[in-house]
């Protein structure tokens, strides 16, 4: 069965830093592309970064853009997204996804599986 289970979420004071990881199981980690979403009460799910494994781009929100980092560990099947100078507009709930088909960028829809999420709170 296919596995994303997400961790590292919390409470962290504007300026701080976080780093998620999104364990998986159950597929081939390197033939599929990534992402990262997020969705803030009362507002739709958006992507915040996504990562091909089989050719290694990577694009992200221009919101996050030199603040995130995607990154994959093929050693034990485990996508990180490192977050530094979180702000308060920040705080989602975050979730990882797969897609099996290239092109797929932040079209949530497009994915296949998802994760339960993991909560993200910015304090000011």
């Amino acid at each position: 069965d296919v596995r994303l289970v997400e961790s590292g979420g919390g409470l962290v004071q504007a300026g701080g830093s976080l780093r998620l990881s999104c364990k998986t199981s159950g597929f081939s980690f390197d033939d599929f592309i990534f992402g990262w979403f997020r969705q803030a009460p009362g507002k739709e799910r958006e992507g915040v970064s996504w990562l091909s494994n089989r050719d290694h781009s990577s694009a992200y929100r221009d919101s996050v853009k030199g603040r995130f980092t995607i990154s994959s560990d093929f050693t034990t099947n485990t996508v990180y997204l490192q977050m530094n100078n979180l702000q308060p507009e920040d705080t989602a709930v975050y979730y990882c996804a797969i897609a099996w088909s290239d092109g797929v960028a932040f079209r949530a829809s497009a994915y296949d599986y998802w994760g339960q999420g993991t909560q993200v709170t910015v304090s000011s």
